[in-house]
């Protein structure tokens, strides 16, 4: 299995699964709302998290449709949901049906996979001609903050963010992948490709908060080995993460979609 800098086994996951449903699951079912997702189309959803993007295609597709959703650590998706199949898969190596699918979906996995653009080309593969692809991806390049108590809270910020995304990027990730995307997907053959950009404001205490605090404990180990920040640094990150004086910028969150050619 290759390596991720968060991994489904960490005890934050519950947390970080929980902040991005209650963020990004209504720009997501927009966005797939937008492709027409109907009755009878077979679907894959790559990554599926805590299962709850899985569980409203299984609605949409309804008992003539098909909902196939993976992860490289299926074990905190929920499995029950009628019209849902949940596997374990790795969808740069795994094999893939050919031309099985009317959609794939994937949120904030490419961005993390040295192979993404081997995975771009699988996907294509696996669609049916005309199929969709729907990428929902963090550009986490731009990351202003709007407010901040005093200017050292905006370093420290920066620093721990900042080095979460370094972390990303030292192991073959792109932390700035939304906004590259597009143009992968074109280069790999599809078609109608398009992007949409979401984004909004994260007060110190909210669940866009919650999401930096599970992230940011998560690898706190690797941020002080690596001198990036200190032990101290660290905590006085996680108060600052619960200040309401303190408001961020959310991740700015592409939605990018591309066609299998006829």
């Amino acid at each position: 299995m290759p390596e991720y800098v968060f991994d489904n086994s960490g005890e934050q996951t519950v947390d970080r699964f929980a902040a991005l449903e209650s963020l990004y699951d209504k720009v997501t079912v927009a966005r797939l709302g937008e492709l027409g997702v109907a009755a009878g189309w077979h679907c894959l959803e790559v990554g599926g998290g805590g299962g709850s993007v899985a569980r409203w295609l299984a609605g949409a597709v309804g008992p003539t449709g098909s909902v196939l959703a993976t992860d490289i650590d299926p074990s905190r998706m929920d499995s029950s949901a009628p019209g849902v199949t949940v596997r374990q898969h790795d969808i740069v190596t795994d094999p893939l049906p050919e031309a099985g699918f009317d959609l794939v979906h994937a949120r904030l996995v490419l961005l993390h996979l040295p192979g993404r653009l081997r995975a771009l080309e699988r996907i294509r593969t696996a669609l049916k001609p005309g199929g969709w692809l729907l990428l929902d991806e963090f550009d986490c390049s731009y990351l202003p903050l709007l407010a901040a108590p005093d200017e050292a809270s905006r370093e420290l910020f920066a620093a721990v963010s900042g080095g979460v995304h370094r972390l990303i990027d030292d192991i073959g990730g792109d932390s700035a992948w939304g906004r590259n995307a597009l143009a992968a997907m074109r280069d790999k053959g599809f078609a109608d490709c398009a992007s949409t950009a979401y984004c909004e404001s994260w007060p110190g205490g909210s669940p866009g908060a919650r999401l930096h605090r599970a992230n940011a404990v998560q690898v706190r180990d690797q941020l002080v080995g690596k001198g990036i920040v200190t032990a101290e640094q660290f905590g006085a990150f996680l108060d600052l993460i619960d200040d309401p004086s303190l408001v961020m910028n959310s991740y700015l969150m592409h939605s990018v979609r591309g066609r299998r050619p006829e």
